[in-house]
């Protein structure tokens, strides 16, 4: 490609104030890597949203270029065992963060962060995104604890988000009792079509939480944090684990040590940006095995490049459900 369009992020340093317009760019303008994608689809994450708003200073270079979440065919490649014309994934390792992203019709990256994709179109990839990689990623840990799914009710944070849909989803199709927990009434219809079987108002994990409560469930995948991940802690069952993996509702975690060392409940962290390649691949291969292609559908809007800046805007203001795919190429 002589020119690409990209989506840029630049920022006056006078004002710190950022602004987000369509631009075009050379193949020399990109940063350093040993592998260059024609990207086809991307998708808007929260983390997105956050980054084209502002509202967190997730962008930590500028000018840059936004997206997590890439899917292609490799152009050219000077790193080992990738050819031109492999179709690959890239998440996390600082794409639209330090590392020009992926909104962008070519990308330069390091061969280290690419996975194979191969169960799934670049669409039904970028569906899934990095919010169901990242639910995969926190179903594997609630496994490899021993939270089994007969072992009780796993309760998902969050449920109609990104990771949320697809961690309803995905226990569901692994025979999990789900609970979800939203804070709208109107999407109770596209839960249970997930695959939950109880849906929970998210005002009654939002009160004080105690120091312990009532035993409600083995396991939890948690994408909001805050006074609801307190409150799920304390109500775990013994020997239960929670997942953790996201911060909609805020970095603080006020809690006790009480369902620690009296129940035996575990807190797991799931950090997807720079998860090792290995656990990347099993996390896509369990995907391809575990997926259900009807429900990913039911949950997924396609949208096209121009509609990028607004479901930014939207996904931070809690106006977006389930997964959004935005066709690049």
């Amino acid at each position: 490609m002589d020119q690409f369009k990209a989506l840029l992020i630049t920022r006056d340093e006078t004002t710190r104030k950022q602004s987000v317009a369509e631009t075009l760019l050379t193949p020399s303008e990109l940063m350093e890597g040993d592998v260059d994608i024609r990207v086809e689809y991307s998708t808007v994450n929260y983390k997105d949203g956050l980054a084209i708003t502002g509202k967190l200073p997730v962008v930590r270079r500028f000018p840059m270029i936004p997206g997590i979440d890439l899917a292609g065919t490799v152009i050219a490649s000077r790193h080992e065992g990738i050819r031109p014309g492999d179709k690959v994934i890239v998440n996390g390792w600082g794409l639209g963060e330090t590392h020009y992203g992926a909104y962008s019709q070519m990308a330069r990256v390091n061969g280290h962060w690419i996975t194979p994709l191969a169960a799934f179109t670049p669409s039904e990839a970028m569906a899934i995104g990095t919010a169901g990689y990242t639910a995969m990623l926190a179903i594997l840990a609630l496994e490899r604890h021993g939270v089994a799914f007969d072992a009780g009710p796993v309760i998902v944070t969050g449920a109609t988000g990104g990771v949320g849909s697809m961690a309803v989803a995905l226990l569901s199709r692994l025979g999990y009792q789900v609970v979800a927990v939203t804070g709208k009434a109107t999407h109770h219809d596209y839960l249970m079509g997930l695959g939950a079987g109880e849906i929970i108002d998210r005002a009654e994990l939002e009160t004080a939480p105690k120091l312990l409560g009532k035993e409600r469930w083995a396991g939890a995948i948690d994408a909001v944090g805050g006074t609801i991940l307190a409150n799920i802690l304390s109500m775990t069952r013994a020997g239960g684990a929670v997942a953790a993996c996201g911060n909609v509702a805020g970095f603080d975690l006020h809690t006790s040590v009480a369902p620690f060392i009296l129940r035996g409940v575990s807190l797991l962290g799931i950090e997807s940006s720079h998860a090792d390649p290995q656990l990347r691949v099993e996390a896509w291969a369990r995907l391809a095995r575990d997926t259900d292609r009807e429900k990913l559908a039911a949950m997924t809007t396609a949208m096209p490049w121009s509609g990028i800046v607004n479901a930014a805007h939207g996904i931070v203001d809690g106006r977006v459900h389930g997964r959004l795919v935005v066709e690049i190429g």
